[in-house]
């Protein structure tokens, strides 16, 4: 399924976020930067060690990276040209910001990537593994995130690209992007 917002398509696909020939995609990374399982452990095995180094040179730096926030690496030996490393929050029922705290994952991903000319941009859906924050509500707040994203950015993105591995996941992308408003 596709959605065009100005000039920047909205795409989803079923598949592997490491396979995807982009300018960049996002690891939904845990605070540490220094790997762990689901996508943040495929990026930093598929991208091998060039990864990791950069993430504990930010960790030294920074002290890691906190949730709603992100952070840009190499992209080592995956096919993309950069990793943007956020962290959502884990879901804890709602009342906890967990929705702002979700958009502003993808929101800062994505001011990073048109600060670095990056044009094709792949998500995966953030937080909704080990950090269970209900697919509905993620994939409604991640395409708001987007939405306004490329309203304050019109020319910085070609395709932002959801990367699903789930046909259930999939499924709640594409209700969610059909009913998306624009602004």
């Amino acid at each position: 399924m596709e959605r065009v917002i100005g000039t920047t398509r909205i795409t989803l696909v079923r598949g592997d976020i490491t396979q995807q020939t982009v300018d960049v995609i996002v690891n939904a990374a845990n605070s540490s930067l220094l790997g762990g399982g689901g996508v943040d452990g495929a990026i930093h095995r598929g991208g091998g060690p060039a990864i990791l180094e950069e993430c504990m040179a930010i960790r030294a730096a920074q002290g890691g990276c906190p949730p709603g926030q992100a952070v840009i690496t190499t992209a080592g030996q995956l096919p993309a040209r950069r990793v943007i490393h956020t962290v959502g929050p884990v879901w804890n029922g709602g009342g906890h910001g967990e929705a702002a705290l979700l958009r502003s994952a993808y929101g800062r991903s994505l001011e990073l990537a048109a600060e670095h000319g990056l044009r094709v941009v792949a998500f995966p859906s953030i937080s909704t593994g080990a950090y269970r924050f209900p697919i509905g509500k993620a994939a409604t707040t991640a395409f708001e995130a987007i939405i306004a994203a490329v309203g304050r950015h019109p020319e910085a993105f070609d395709e932002v690209r959801m990367v699903l591995f789930s046909a259930g996941d999939l499924a709640a992308y594409r209700d969610a992007l059909t009913t998306a408003k624009v602004a």
